[in-house]
């Protein structure tokens, strides 16, 4: 292994302190995960999670990461969307358009009020 300068040393040091504090933040950001299977895909899915992420942007809210996942078990009530807020249980969306989307966003989102006629469920937890 070649020798590093002290310069070297301090931006590796710099750098990886970067990484651990947006790992740490990890666990403290909302997830919004949309089912993006074939199934959802074919339901809207893909036009559901660009409305939310876009809604979510404008009205400025932060740490919530938008991410997709593939079959989420519910095919009857695509497009399917799992909102994960840290210190709450999981609550799973079913029959998500675009607008219902954007309409979670505002009020469980930005509100804390969940859309009570969207709610098929709370996710399977693994034992």
């Amino acid at each position: 292994m070649a020798k590093m300068t002290l310069e070297e040393l301090r931006k590796l040091r710099d750098s990886k302190k970067t990484e651990l504090r947006k790992r740490d933040a990890e666990g403290k950001n909302t997830r919004v995960i949309v089912g993006m299977g074939t199934c959802g895909i074919a339901a809207g899915a893909r036009e559901t999670f660009n409305a939310m992420a876009s809604k979510a942007s404008e009205l400025g809210l932060e740490n919530i990461k938008f991410v997709t996942a593939g079959c989420m078990g519910s095919c009857y009530a695509e497009p399917t969307v799992e909102v994960q807020i840290p210190g709450q249980a999981s609550i799973l969306y079913g029959y998500v358009s675009a607008d219902k989307g954007v309409e979670i966003v505002e009020k469980h989102l930005k509100n804390g009020e969940l859309v009570e006629n969207l709610i098929i469920g709370q996710p399977f937890e693994k034992a």
